[in-house]
């Protein structure tokens, strides 16, 4: 079987990035108080860096703007909606032979 994978809160993470950049221990050492993979804390740290210090984390969007969500939203729809019509155009023309 494979292994789980944990899914930690963005304040969590947060937390977990403001804790090794203020504890002065090495990533390893914060890692294993933490419980976490040295991996992820990784990742989060990068992630904070390139983003004036906010873990980005996913599902929260990371939009810059409401447009920019709407936009998303609706293309979503769109598609959806596309993959809905070929399913039904497909069944009637199984329908009809």
């Amino acid at each position: 079987m494979g292994k789980q994978k944990n899914q930690y809160s963005a304040e969590f993470k947060q937390d977990a990035v403001n804790h090794y950049l203020s504890s002065g221990k090495s990533m390893e050492d914060v890692a294993k108080d933490l419980k976490v993979s040295k991996s992820s804390l990784s990742k989060w740290v990068a992630s904070a860096n390139t983003n004036d210090g906010t873990v980005n984390h996913r599902g929260s969007g990371n939009y810059s703007s409401e447009a920019e969500k709407e936009i998303a939203r609706l293309k979503k729809e769109l598609r959806d909606s596309k993959d809905a019509l070929d399913i039904l155009k497909k069944a009637i023309s199984i329908l009809n032979n």
